[in-house]
């Protein structure tokens, strides 16, 4: 089952990080990154640009409103994410726990609800149309 890992993490923190910091919390990625990759359950992963970038897309009695940031009620920005093939939820907690997000922020942990990752064309850049429930 494939399994999202959504990293939370205060921005002021991320923000603070020096140059020693940063580079700890990019091994300890890379370290948890080939542990997936050798077991072939790494499918993808990406860090998110800072939430000054964001737009958000909130319902409203009078049709959708768009709202300047990423603010979806939570304290923590969302700042990236990993999409992993794990025999069940136990295994991606696994995963989740050697992240020092974990500790500092907060992980997500939610089973994706399509069988099928969706990668665009590598020549045209036009992804796939349809998407493969899980039944």
């Amino acid at each position: 089952m494939l399994y999202a890992l959504l990293i939370y993490q205060a921005e002021e923190v991320t923000e603070a990080y020096g140059e020693s910091e940063q580079d700890a919390v990019m091994a300890a990625h890379g370290q948890m990154q080939e542990k997936a990759k050798a077991k072939q359950q790494f499918v993808a992963a990406t860090k998110l640009m800072p939430t000054s970038s964001a737009t958000t897309l909130r319902g409203a009695r009078d049709g959708i409103g768009v709202i300047d940031g990423p603010f979806a009620e939570t304290k923590e920005h969302f700042g990236g994410f990993y999409l992993l093939d794990c025999a069940n939820l136990d295994e991606a907690m696994d995963y989740a726990r050697q992240l020092p997000h974990a500790v500092t922020g907060a992980i997500e942990i939610r089973p994706v609800a399509y069988n099928e990752v969706v990668m665009p064309d590598p020549e045209t850049g036009i992804g796939a149309e349809q998407f493969e429930t899980l039944t």
